[in-house]
C-alpha cells in the first residue's frame, strides 16, 4: 500500500521534462561515438537545467560500428545489417552456403538464451543461413564449427541490428580469444527465403560488411543524490542511451524516465534514507554493455561495500505494452517487485530469473537486481498482431529497426512505468532495513538442488549443500523476524546496520554462486547462465556415458564445496547479526 509521504513522491511525476528528452532523441541516432557524444551533453544539459548535479565520467570504450552491409547472390544484391562485433569484410567474402535450420525465440528472454543448432552438417569453409537473429552462442557454435560466415534469418520484413560477440564489455585479455572471426549479418525474411533455397541447391555468395571498430571515448553522465542518514549506502537505477538508430523505444524512453526520477528525487532528497545513483550509459548497443562494465570496473569496490540494489531500466512506456509479464528480479527481490508494481498498477505482475542480458554487468560483484525490461505487450495482442518475440520496446518488432520512432512511445504507459521505477527506488532507499527476503534466494537454491538431485541420482549427493541451506534458512528467518523489530530505528543504529549489513552480505554470496561461473570482478559471457552454474551438468548425466560419470562426479564435487563456502561465509555474516546487542 502507498503510504501518504510515497503518494507525495508519486503526485510530483509530470511529462514534461522525460518527454521533452524522447521528442530530441526523435532526432538524433545514437549509435556513432561522435553522436552518442552529443547525446550526453543533452543530458547534462537537461541536468544542469533542473538545478541537479552531474558527474561526468569520459572512460574509453572498445565499440564495434556496424556501416553497411550485403550479400550477393548471383545477380541479386540483398540488403543486410552487420551484426557488431562481426569481422570487417568490405572486400567481400565469397563462399558456398550451407543451410541449418534453427527456431525462433518463443519470447523475450529466449531472445537472450543459448541457442544450440544441433546438426552435424560440415560447416567447414561455408557460409552458413540460418533462422533466428545473430545472437552470441548461435554464431561463437558455428565459428567453432569451421564457418566461415553467418547469414541469420530475421522472423520479419525488417532485418534488426545487433550485436554477436559473446565477451561482456570491453575485452580483456582473458576475453581477447573470443572475439569474433566470422561475419555476421542480418537479413530480412523475404530475402532469407531467397537464400535459403539458394543454400539447399548448394549455390555460392558473396557477404560484405563493413564495420569501424576501436576505442572511443564514450561519456558515463552521473547522478547522486544524497541521503540523509547513510549517505555512503545507495541504489543504483540505470539504463542506457545509445541506441540502435533513433531507438525510442530502446531506450529513449528509458532515458526519460531515469530524469524524470532524477528531478523527482532531487526535489524530494530530504525524505531518502540512502544515496540514489543513477547512470546512464553508452556502448550498450555496439559495445555490449560496455559502459556498465566500465563502471563496475572502476567503482567495483564502492559498489561490492555500498550498493544495496542494482535496478536496470530498459524500455518502459511503449505503445500498448499494458502487461507486466516475464519481468525480470532475482529470487530475494521478487516479494519486494510485485508489491511496488502492484501498488502503482493494480496488476499482478510474473517474473523469472533475469537473462545474462540488459546492462546486468554487477552479477560478479554480488548485487541485487531487478527489472529489466517493464511492462510488455499482452501476449494475446502479440498473437493477434502476428508479431514475433523480441528483447526491447515492450514487445513491439520495431525493436532495433528504423521503426523505433516516435510512435512507439506511450504517454500514458510511460507516466505509470517512471512511478514503478521512481517507487522502486524510492523505497529501497528509505526503507530501514534492506526490503529483500532472502529465504527466497534460499528456496531457489534448494528447488535448484532438488532438480539436479533428480537427474544426477546415485552418482552424486547434494545432501551437505542441502543441509548447509536448511542451516542457512534458519538463520536468515531469525534474520527476518529481528528485522521487524527495527523499523522506528535509524540507520545509524548499531543493530540496524548490522541487520543491512547481513543482508549485503547474503547478496554478495549467493548471487555470485548462483549467476556466475568467472570470479568475482571478472564477467561473465553474454550467454544463458543456469541456476547455480557449476552444478547444472548434473542434468546432463542421465544421457551419459557410463566412462564419463567419474569426470561428472569430480566437477560436481568441486562446483558442491564452491556453493558450500558461499553458504558457511552467508550463515556466519547473518550469526554475526543476530548476535549484536539490542
Amino acid at each position: 500500500m502507498i503510504n501518504t509521504q510515497e503518494q507525495g513522491v508519486l503526485d510530483a511525476v509530470h511529462l514534461d521534462t522525460p518527454w521533452a528528452l524522447i521528442e530530441r532523441f526523435s532526432t538524433l541516432k545514437r549509435e556513432d561515438p561522435q553522436d552518442v557524444r552529443q547525446a550526453a551533453e543533452i543530458i547534462e544539459q537537461s541536468l544542469q537545467q533542473l538545478g541537479i548535479p552531474v558527474e561526468i565520467h569520459r572512460p574509453e570504450l572498445f565499440l564495434s560500428i556496424p556501416r553497411s552491409a550485403a550479400v550477393r547472390l548471383g545477380d541479386m544484391t540483398f540488403p543486410a545489417k552487420a551484426m557488431a562485433m562481426s569481422l570487417n569484410v568490405p572486400e567481400g567474402l565469397t563462399a558456398p552456403l550451407v543451410y541449418q535450420a534453427s527456431q525462433y525465440a518463443l519470447d523475450a528472454n529466449d531472445v537472450f538464451a543459448h541457442q544450440d543448432i544441433n546438426d552435424n552438417q560440415d560447416v567447414r569453409g561455408k557460409i552458413v543461413v540460418t533462422e533466428g537473429f545473430g545472437m552470441p552462442s548461435k554464431v561463437r557454435a558455428l565459428e567453432q564449427r569451421g564457418a566461415l560466415a553467418v547469414i541469420t534469418v530475421n522472423p520479419g520484413e525488417r532485418a534488426h541490428w545487433g550485436i554477436c560477440t559473446t565477451i561482456w564489455g570491453s575485452p580483456d585479455l582473458y576475453d581477447l580469444p573470443r572475439k569474433p572471426t566470422v561475419a555476421v549479418v542480418n537479413v530480412n525474411q523475404t530475402d532469407g527465403a531467397h537464400l535459403i533455397t539458394a543454400a539447399k541447391a548448394g549455390e555460392q555468395a558473396t557477404v560484405i560488411t563493413e564495420l569501424t571498430e576501436g576505442w572511443f571515448e564514450s561519456p558515463v553522465p552521473v547522478v547522486t543524490i544524497p541521503g540523509t542518514e547513510e549517505t555512503e549506502k545507495f541504489v543504483l537505477l540505470h539504463g542506457h542511451y545509445d541506441s540502435w538508430d533513433y531507438g525510442i523505444g530502446d531506450n529513449a524512453v528509458g532515458d526519460a524516465t531515469m530524469l524524470e526520477i532524477a528531478r523527482v528525487l532531487w526535489a524530494k532528497r530530504d525524505q531518502l534514507r540512502r544515496s540514489v545513483r543513477i547512470a546512464w550509459w553508452p556502448g550498450h548497443s555496439t559495445g555490449r554493455y560496455a559502459g556498465s562494465t566500465w563502471f563496475a570496473d572502476h567503482f567495483g569496490i564502492d559498489l561490492y561495500e555500498n550498493c544495496v540494489a542494482q535496478v536496470n531500466c530498459d524500455s518502459p512506456g511503449c505503445r500498448w505494452a499494458t502487461s507486466y509479464h516475464d519481468i525480470s528480479w532475482m529470487p530475494e527481490t521478487e516479494h519486494f517487485a510485485k508489491q511496488v508494481i502492484f501498488d502503482v498498477t493494480g496488476q499482478e505482475a510474473i517474473g523469472e530469473r533475469p537473462a545474462q542480458a540488459g546492462d546486468y554487468s554487477f552479477n560478479n560483484i554480488g548485487l541485487s537486481g531487478y527489472f529489466m525490461l517493464l511492462s510488455t505487450m499482452p501476449n494475446d495482442l502479440r498473437a493477434e498482431k502476428g508479431y514475433y518475440a523480441v528483447g526491447g520496446c515492450g514487445g513491439n518488432i520495431a525493436w532495433h529497426t528504423e521503426d523505433d520512432v516516435m510512435d512507439v512511445a506511450d504517454r500514458d504507459i510511460l507516466l505509470k512505468d517512471i512511478k514503478i521505477y521512481l517507487l522502486s527506488a524510492y523505497r529501497t532507499a528509505s526503507s530501514t532495513i534492506i526490503p529483500f527476503d532472502f529465504t527466497l534466494a534460499i528456496k531457489d537454491l534448494q528447488d535448484t538442488l532438488d532438480r539436479y538431485q533428480n537427474a544426477a541420482g546415485q552418482h552424486f549427493s547434494f545432501e551437505w549443500a542441502q543441509q548447509e541451506l536448511k542451516t542457512l534458512h534458519t538463520a536468515v528467518s531469525a534474520l527476518n523476524e529481528q528485522a521487524k523489530t527495527l523499523n522506528a530505528r535509524p540507520l545509524t543504529d548499531p543493530l540496524v546496520r548490522a541487520t543491512n549489513e547481513a543482508q549485503l552480505r547474503l547478496a554478495r554470496y549467493l548471487v555470485r554462486v548462483n549467476f556466475t561461473r568467472e570470479a568475482e570482478f571478472f564477467h561473465d559471457r553474454a550467454e544463458s547462465i543456469p541456476a547455480l552454474p557449476d552444478l547444472a551438468v548434473a542434468e546432463e548425466i542421465p544421457g551419459a556415458s557410463a566412462d564419463t560419470i567419474g569426470f561428472y562426479r569430480t566437477h560436481l564435487t568441486r562446483g558442491q564445496n564452491r556453493l558450500l563456502a558461499s553458504l558457511r561465509d552467508a550463515r556466519i555474516a547473518v550469526e554475526r547479526a543476530t548476535a549484536v546487542p539490542a
